[in-house]
């Protein structure tokens, strides 16, 4: 199909209606040069205030490594040492020393944790019906973690999770008090668990 040519008639009235037409946007056919774009002056900091607000950064500049400051979990003891005293103060001093003898011992030390929970549970409910006060949880220290994961895993699993279990049900209703044992009896790797009397 070929092209049909303008007839002069058509180009003259092309012809007349770019005489009379004006461009829209005028210049816009040529392209100013680039220029770089001003470095932005840094933010005067008000006296007194400069710990609250960032250092200026420009771009492309490396920033400079904080010291990384991990707000870690309190040790079991400290985590235990926090807790309000139940039971007599006398008394607990002498169990925080060793002078009072433990009535009845759970070594779950090597156990895992799906069998080392209903241990505990058995363990406790027991010693409770049977009227025994003081009873003595060996954990174990814990082992450190030959290969680090992404995750940090906390030292001793048992050694952080006895504590927890205490502290819930049905474990709850039967423990007056937990601390850690005195070097005598264990240590950091295991617990004095002072039952409450049964009603």
């Amino acid at each position: 199909m070929s092209r049909r040519k303008l007839t002069s008639e058509e180009v003259e009235l092309w012809h007349q209606v770019v005489e009379h037409t004006e461009r829209l946007h005028p210049g816009s056919h040529t392209i100013p040069p680039s220029l770089p774009l001003p470095k932005p002056k840094p933010a005067k900091v008000p006296q007194g205030r400069s710990e609250n607000l960032l250092e200026a950064f420009e771009l492309g500049s490396k920033a400079k490594p904080k010291p990384q400051r991990h707000s870690l979990k309190p040790t079991p003891a400290k985590a235990l040492a926090s807790n309000p005293l139940q039971m007599d103060e006398k008394a607990f001093r002498r169990m925080k020393r060793g002078k009072l003898k433990p009535e009845g011992k759970l070594d779950l030390h090597g156990m895992r944790v799906d069998s080392a929970h209903p241990a505990l549970t058995r363990f406790i409910l027991s010693a409770q019906a049977s009227g025994k006060r003081l009873v003595l949880v060996v954990t174990g220290k814990g082992k450190d973690r030959d290969e680090p994961g992404p995750i940090p895993v906390p030292r001793g699993v048992l050694r952080h999770h006895v504590p927890q279990w205490l502290a819930l049900p049905p474990l709850a209703q039967a423990v007056l008090q937990v601390t850690q044992s005195h070097v005598t009896h264990g240590g950091e790797g295991a617990y004095y668990v002072y039952l409450r009397r049964t009603r």
